[in-house]
């Protein structure tokens, strides 16, 4: 799994790089860290962020959250390292899409 480059947001203005998505990815967590998913795909796919917390013994439920087709655009987060740190570094946040065609992600902080 890669792990996407944060880009911080500035009161200045970004234009933010966006990488074509892979079937699964990494980014740094925060609780002000974003994932950008754009698809131009003709088809809605989805974006899994993979929850590592518990509560009271009991996992939390993974975020999943769908992509619209054609001109679907999605900011999702904050994905904070309390819900989402991965337990191997404890910073990083693992991400799936269901499809990567056409896909492009930006991993943004503000």
């Amino acid at each position: 799994m890669a792990l996407l480059t944060q880009q911080p947001v500035a009161r200045s203005g970004l234009t933010p790089t966006y990488s074509a998505a892979a079937a699964s990815t990494t980014v740094t967590t925060g609780d002000r860290s974003f994932l950008h998913v754009k698809n131009t795909n003709g088809s809605s796919m989805t974006v899994t962020v993979t929850a590592t917390a518990q509560v009271d013994g009991q996992p939390v439920s993974d975020l999943v959250v769908t992509v619209p087709a054609t001109a679907g655009d999605k900011m999702i987060g904050p994905l904070t390292s309390k819900l989402f740190a991965s337990a191997a570094d404890g910073v990083s946040a693992s991400i799936t899409y269901s499809s990567t065609t056409n896909v492009t992600v930006a991993s943004l902080t503000i």
